[in-house]
C-alpha cells in the first residue's frame, strides 16, 4: 500500500475543517473566539425547562405540525424577553425544551397557553373554602375605561361617559384600577358544543367517567345534596350540609375540574386552592359558563366567553397616566364589535344577568379578564366601550411584558405542562467546565501512560491517533455549534470520555493481532497487513454497536442525556476516521523501520522473540555457524 495517500487525505480533511472554523459564517472576533465551541448551560450557566405536551388523545403523541407551530409561538415569546442566544428545539414527539445559556430566570409561563377570555361576573361566593360561613360579597376590584387618546375629552359624564385616561380595561368611563392575580399554564380553544361539565381535563378517560369516579369518592350522600343546591350552601342556616358536603374538601384539583360550574360554585368546601390547581384547560370552552378566582379569596360564576383572545390583534406593556404598567390591546374588526356588544350587556345589566354579589361599587356589572384558568383583572364596566382596551393589574413591567407577548404571539395549539426546570449559575458552570475538562485529561493522560507502558514506540501511534481524534473532535464541535446549533455540555464532554475506552479497545484489538501474526512466523513488515485484514473487521464491528447505541439513546432520550449520545457517536465516527486514515497507514511506514525489529523498542514483547526460536529447528547448522 501507499500510506502517504491516506494521510494526505487525513491532512485535507484538516484542512478544510479548520477552514470552516476560522472563516466559515458566525466565525468572528478574535483567534480565541472563533476557536470557542458552543458551551451548554451546565458549562456557562443560564436556565434549562422542557415542557411536555399533555392534552393528547388516548396517549397518543400531538402531530407534528402543532408540536411546531407551539415551537414556533413559544420562541417568540422567549425572543420576546430581549434574550441572546436563546434556543427552543422539539425532542422526541411531544417535548419542547428551551435553553437560556447565560441567564437565570423562571420560563415556565411561557409554555402556559395564554388563552385570552372575557367573561360577565355572574355570581361571587366566598372562596377560602370555610367550613361554616355565609356566601361573602367581595369587593369590586377594578373598572373599565378607554385607552388613552389625545383627542378624548378627560371629563367623565354619568349619563353619556367620555374618554378619561384611567387605567382600565378599555373605552368609555373609568375608575381604579384591579389587582391581578398571577396567570397559569391553559390549553388551545375548544370549539366543542356546550356540556354539563366546565372541564375539559386532558386525560385519556371521558369526563363522564371521572366524573362517575369522583361521585364513588365523595359518596351518594354528598354528591345528593352538592346536586341539590340552588346556590352558594348557606352552611349557618344548615349545619348539617357541612358534615354532608365536607368530602369535596378532600378532592384534588383535577377531580374538582371535572364537576359542573354549579357545583364548583355551590359547594363551599371547593376552594380557590383547589380551583387555582385545575390542569390546563380545564376552562377553555368559551360555550360554557366557569367558575374561577381572583386573588384566591373570591369565587365567581363567569358567563360563556363572547370575546376572546383571537379578537385580539396587538397587545403591548405601557404606561399609563399614572405610570402604572398596563397591558394595552388592540381589537380586529370584529373584535372590537363584539367588545362593544359585550360592554354594552354589562353596562346596562341586561336581563339582570350579573347578581347583586358580582356587582362593582357603582351597581354596574364587571367583566372578567380570563387568562388561563385564573382572572387576571375584573373591572366595572362604566360605560359603552367602542375603543382599544386595557388590562390593568398590579403589574411591573416585566409582568406586563412577558402578558403582552403571550397575547401578542396567540394561544399554543397545545398544553404543556413543566418538566424540568435547570437553573445553573455562571460559577458553577465554569466549575463543570474546568471539571470535564479536567477528567477528560486525566482519562487522555491514563491511557497514554498505559500504551507507552505496555506497547513501548507503539504508543506512539495511540498517542498521535488521540490527539488527532481530539483535534477532529473540537473542530466538528466549533462548526456544528455555528451550522446546527450543537451545544456542548457536560453530559457531551463525558460521551467523549467513554468514546476513549472505544478508542483504547480498538488498538487493543490492533495490536495484539500484529503479535499474533508475528508469532506464527511472519515478518513484521508482511504482519502489519494481514493484522489489519483481521482486526479490520472486529473494529468495525465494535464501533458500529456502539454507534447503533448511540443513535438510538439519541432518538429515545431528552435533555443533556441526547447531548451525551451525540458526542458519543460524533467521536466514534472521527475514531474511525483516524484508524483508516492514520493508524493503519502510520504502522505500514513503522513496519520498514529497524526500531520496529527491536522487541525493546517497538512494543511487540515476546513476539519477536519468539518467531526467532521458531525458526531455529528449521536451520540447525545456521546454529552450529
Amino acid at each position: 500500500m501507499r500510506p502517504g495517500r491516506q494521510l494526505a487525505v487525513l491532512g485535507l480533511i484538516f484542512v478544510v475543517l479548520y477552514l470552516l472554523v476560522f472563516f466559515s459564517g458566525g466565525a468572528s472576533g478574535g483567534l480565541k473566539d472563533r476557536l470557542e465551541p458552543r458551551l451548554g448551560l451546565d458549562l456557562v450557566g443560564g436556565t434549562r425547562l422542557t415542557l411536555e405536551a399533555t392534552n393528547t388523545v388516548d396517549g397518543r403523541a400531538p402531530t407534528a405540525e402543532n408540536l411546531e407551530e407551539a415551537r414556533q409561538i413559544i420562541e417568540s415569546r422567549v425572543n420576546a424577553f430581549g434574550v441572546a442566544e436563546a434556543e427552543v428545539v422539539t425532542e422526541g414527539n411531544r417535548n419542547i425544551v428551551i435553553s437560556l445559556p447565560g441567564e437565570n430566570r423562571d420560563l415556565t409561563e411561557v409554555g402556559s397557553a395564554a388563552e385570552l377570555r372575557f367573561r360577565k361576573l355572574l355570581k361571587a361566593a366566598d372562596g377560602s373554602g370555610a367550613a361554616a360561613a355565609p356566601a361573602a360579597t367581595p369587593a369590586p376590584s377594578g373598572s373599565a375605561s378607554p385607552a388613552p387618546s389625545g383627542s378624548a375629552t378627560p371629563t367623565p359624564s354619568a349619563s353619556a361617559p367620555k374618554a378619561t385616561t384611567s387605567p382600565s380595561a378599555g373605552g368609555q368611563g373609568g375608575s381604579a384600577p384591579a389587582p391581578s392575580a398571577t396567570p397559569s399554564g391553559s390549553a388551545s380553544p375548544s370549539a366543542a358544543a356546550p356540556s354539563p361539565s366546565a372541564s375539559a381535563a386532558p386525560v385519556p378517560q371521558s369526563v363522564e367517567e371521572q366524573r362517575k369516579a369522583v361521585e364513588q369518592k365523595v359518596g351518594a350522600a354528598a354528591w345528593a345534596a352538592a346536586s341539590g343546591l340552588q346556590g352558594p350552601a348557606d352552611l349557618s342556616a344548615d349545619p348539617s350540609l357541612a358534615e354532608k358536603l365536607k368530602p369535596f374538601a378532600s378532592l384534588t384539583p383535577r377531580e374538582v375540574a371535572v364537576l359542573p360550574a354549579t357545583m364548583q360554585f355551590n359547594v363551599p368546601q371547593i376552594s380557590c386552592a383547589q380551583l387555582d390547581d385545575r390542569p390546563p384547560a380545564s376552562i377553555s370552552d368559551p360555550n360554557q359558563q366557569v367558575v374561577a378566582c381572583e386573588d384566591g379569596a373570591a369565587k365567581y360564576l363567569l358567563d360563556v366567553a363572547k370575546v376572546l383572545g383571537t379578537d385580539v390583534s396587538d397587545a403591548n406593556a405601557v404606561l399609563d397616566q399614572t405610570s402604572a404598567w398596563v397591558v394595552s390591546l388592540d381589537f380586529t374588526g370584529d373584535g372590537q364589535e363584539k367588545w362593544t356588544n359585550l360592554t354594552r350587556e354589562a353596562f346596562n345589566n341586561e336581563g339582570g344577568a350579573c347578581d347583586a354579589t358580582a356587582l362593582g361599587q357603582d351597581g354596574k356589572c364587571r367583566v372578567a379578564v380570563v387568562l388561563d384558568n385564573e382572572i387576571v383583572s375584573s373591572p366595572e364596566i362604566q360605560g359603552v366601550l367602542t375603543g382599544n382596551s386595557q388590562i390593568t393589574g398590579s403589574f411591573n413591567q416585566k409582568d406586563a411584558s412577558e402578558l403582552a407577548g403571550q397575547l401578542r404571539y396567540g394561544a399554543l395549539p397545545l398544553t404543556f405542562e413543566a418538566q424540568e426546570q435547570q437553573n445553573v449559575t455562571a460559577t458553577l458552570g465554569a466549575s463543570h467546565l474546568r471539571a470535564g475538562l479536567l477528567a477528560a485529561g486525566i482519562g487522555m493522560l491514563l491511557v497514554i501512560i498505559y500504551s507507552f507502558f505496555y506497547y513501548r514506540l507503539l504508543g506512539s501511534v495511540i498517542f498521535l491517533s488521540l490527539i488527532l481524534s481530539a483535534l477532529l473532535v473540537f473542530g466538528a464541535l466549533v462548526v456544528l455549534g455555528r451550522q446546527i446549533g450543537f451545544t456542548l455540555t457536560l453530559a457531551g464532554i463525558a460521551g467523549m470520555i467513554v468514546s476513549l475506552g472505544v478508542a483504547a479497545d480498538s488498538f487493543v484489538i490492533y495490536f495484539e493481532r500484529l503479535k499474533d501474526e508475528i508469532r506464527e512466523g511472519r515478518s513484521p513488515r508482511s504482519a502489519v497487513p494481514r493484522a489489519w485484514i483481521r482486526a479490520r473487521r472486529t473494529i468495525i464491528s465494535a464501533n458500529a454497536i456502539t454507534l447503533m447505541s448511540a443513535v438510538v439513546l439519541y432518538i429515545v432520550s431528552v435533555g443533556t442525556v441526547k447531548g451525551f449520545a451525540f458526542a458519543l457517536g460524533l467521536a466514534t465516527v472521527l475514531d474511525l476516521v483516524v484508524v483508516f486514515l492514520f493508524r493503519h497507514p502510520i504502522m505500514t511506514m513503522f513496519a520498514r523501520t529497524r526500531a520496529f525489529l527491536s522487541p525493546r523498542v517497538s512494543g511487540l514483547g515476546r513476539a519477536l522473540p519468539a518467531r526467532t526460536q521458531q525458526a531455529t529447528p528449521r536451520n540447525p547448522r545456521a546454529k552450529e555457524a
